[in-house]
């Protein structure tokens, strides 16, 4: 009998969507200080920022909104509670008075975290793919790789520990480490 174990080189680490970063257009203009005052879980100082923050707890979201009617949302871990974040907030401002409606929703920016489960040498890494990376430990402790296609940035820790960001969808992610993880490995520390 043969074994059908995988081998080490078959197994691919898995990605971890930590913040979604989408935005939206609520095709009205809102009284950010009505908001403001209508809403607990909301912040608004225009002398500080331009625009109201809006919390959610269930999806646990946090909102942008601007007078203009645009909207930015952050801190989803799925695609759908990114949208369903969107979508309920969007409800909230309707129940208070204003003409919502929810258009262009798109997914701006995509953060994930992956573990390699083995040490990296960032220094030889960063010699012979100098045109893509940047490593300089004084100032920051991981080798910033710009990926031209998918246009993605990877954090690259000592540690095998990666965080990538810049990408629009879970495959851009998932293609930017597919592409990367065998370079990687073979800047494996022994």
């Amino acid at each position: 009998m043969t074994s059908t174990q995988p081998t080490e080189a078959d197994v691919r680490p898995t990605i971890f969507i930590q913040n979604i970063v989408c935005s939206v257009n609520l095709s009205c203009t809102l009284n950010l200080t009505d908001v403001n005052n209508r809403l607990r879980l909301s912040e608004y100082n225009p002398k500080r920022f331009p625009g109201a923050v809006l919390r959610l707890l269930e999806p646990k979201v946090t909102a942008l909104t601007f007078s203009t009617g645009k909207m930015v949302v952050c801190g989803a871990k799925h695609e759908k509670l990114a949208n369903l974040g969107a979508r309920k907030l969007a409800r909230i401002l309707q129940k208070i008075g204003n003409n919502v409606q929810l258009k262009d929703f798109k997914i701006n920016n995509m953060l994930a975290t992956c573990d390699l489960k083995f040490p990296i040498r960032l220094e030889d890494l960063n010699e012979s793919h100098a045109q893509f990376s940047r490593y300089e430990p004084e100032l920051f402790p991981a080798l910033i790789y710009r990926l031209v296609r998918p246009r993605t940035v990877m954090l690259i820790f000592v540690n095998g520990k990666i965080v990538i960001t810049g990408g629009k969808s879970r495959d851009e992610l998932q293609q930017a480490l597919d592409l990367m993880y065998p370079i990687l490995r073979s800047f494996r520390k022994s």
